[in-house]
Formats: C-alpha cells, structure tokens, sequence
C-alpha cells in the first residue's frame, strides 16, 4: 500500500501526517496494490476521498476480502462481493482489476468453485466496470498439465487475467539480511507464466534488499512488457522488495528502462522537489 511511514522524509516530505501519503504516493506511481482490503473494509468516506485525491489515470488494484478467498474459499459469498463492490464503485475508472488471491492450498479440485465464482461475479457495480484477476499458489497450476491449461482457458473465457508473480530475483541467491530471510520464509516460490489473457496484464515483481539485484531482476520483463504495450496491452508492474523502505522508485526506473527501448509509455508524474528525496534509485 501506499502508506508506508518509511517514506517520510525519504520520498514524501517529513510533514506527511499519517493519513496523508496516498496524495504523495500519486506522484511517484500510477497504480498501488490495495492489500488492506484483504484484511479489513475502508470507510465509504475512505474510499471517496481516495477517489477526490488521485488522478483520473489512477489505478486501484484491490484484494477482495480474505473471508470470500481464503474463509469461505469463494462458497456463498454473493452478498458480500457484492456490497465489497459497492464499496469500492465512487472510484470509477480508477479501479483496475479486482483480484482474488487464493491460497496454496486452492488446487485442481477446487476449480470448479472459481469457475462458478467468476461467472456470477458482476461485470459492473453502480455503473462502475468491474474486471477481474486470479492469483493462483498451487503448483500443479504452473506445471503447464491439465490443470494449468484449465484455468487459464477458464480464465480467458471470462475475460479475467492471471496474475504473474515472479519471485525469483528474491529466491536467485541465499538471503543476506533480515528482510530477505523473512521473505523467504513468506513469499511463494512458483514458476512464472508470463502469458497475458487480457488487455491488462498484471505483474508482480519479488526483488532483494539490493536494488541493484532487483534491477537485474526486472531485465527479462523489458522485452516482454514492450511487447504486451506493442499488441495495445495496458500492464501493471509492481515491484517490491523484502522491506520496501527503498522500492517506491523502482517502479520508475524501470519505465525509465522501457521508454529506452522505444517502447510508447504514457509520461510518468513529475515528483515534486519537496519530496524530500535525493540522489540515485541505487544509492
């Protein structure tokens, strides 16, 4: 998410008060995960006001709750999407996809409750589009067997992406510091699929403490982004690190790196002098 203290004074200026950093977030980035809808609902004012604050070429990707994905393994839970839904609709276009995350534990047999899932899922809430995405752990959905080849035909039947995870540049060596260590005792180990089903493909980059060996990481994704943007695709990069106190610009450096293969990027925000922040991405 975009709240992050560590930042203050770093990328935001030191008088971001708690509650403020999504309006400085906004001019680094043009797309934020929203990991806290996993855990707990925002306010409808919440929500408004992320909506008052932000560009109209913003992207919220939000995780449905973890009661219908992971509690109720997506059994019964109509009412609920519906008014989660609901909740998130004032912010228009700015929502991007709607991804449900399902835990390792959802494999081959469970398929058929995600097929029933996505085909009831709403389309549009209060004149709102509503789009999906699936981020799956089980390794047999990875494996390129019936399963893998099931979900994303079922996937692509009902115009809903699969998100890519790719946590190899955190997994290429042994980890070296606190951070690492603990995400590598976290963060899911699976093969990366990096096939887009929709116009919106959604990436997700696992880098290390070293933002250098991050970088390094992100080098295979230029050819196939620019290729995604080429065929008219719109991709969402995200890119972490183990503690992310210094990834908010990676996201940039990388477009830095795209742009440079004359790929035909939108321009980013410019940051503001009053950041705070100085000084190379690699510092």
């Amino acid at each position: 998410m975009w709240a992050n203290r560590d930042w203050v004074g770093r990328y935001f200026p030191g008088s971001t008060r708690p509650g403020d950093e999504l309006a400085q977030y906004v001019h680094w980035c043009t797309a934020v995960e929203g990991n806290t809808t996993f855990y707990a609902l925002p306010s409808a004012d919440t929500v408004r006001r992320w909506n008052d604050i932000t560009p109209e070429t913003f992207r919220f990707v939000f995780k449905v709750p973890k009661s219908i994905s992971h509690d109720q393994r997506l059994r019964s839970t109509d009412a609920e999407l519906t008014g989660f839904l609901r909740l998130l609709a004032p912010l228009g276009d700015r929502l991007g996809p709607v991804t449900v995350q399902l835990p390792a534990s959802f494999g081959p047999g469970d398929i058929g409750l995600l097929a029933a899932f996505l085909r009831r899922a709403p389309r549009a809430v209060d004149s709102t589009p509503i789009t999906w995405a699936v981020e799956v752990r089980h390794p047999q959905f990875f494996d390129g067997g019936r399963a893998h080849v099931g979900l994303d035909r079922l996937l692509a039947d009902v115009g809903a992406e699969r998100v890519i995870l790719d946590s190899r540049p955190l997994f290429a060596k042994p980890p070296t510091d606190d951070a690492e260590r603990d995400g590598w005792s976290k963060k899911p180990r699976v093969p990366v699929v990096p096939v887009a089903l929709t116009d919106m493909p959604i990436v997700r980059l696992i880098g290390r403490s070293s933002l250098a060996d991050t970088a390094a990481g992100w080098q295979s994704w230029l050819p196939v982004l620019k290729q995604w943007v080429d065929e008219g695709r719109r991709p969402i990069f995200f890119v972490h690190t183990p503690d992310n106190v210094a990834a908010l610009p990676l996201p940039r450096q990388v477009h830095e790196e795209l742009a440079a293969t004359d790929c035909p990027l939108d321009p980013l925000p410019p940051i503001p002098p009053e950041s705070g922040h100085q000084g190379s991405l690699f510092e």
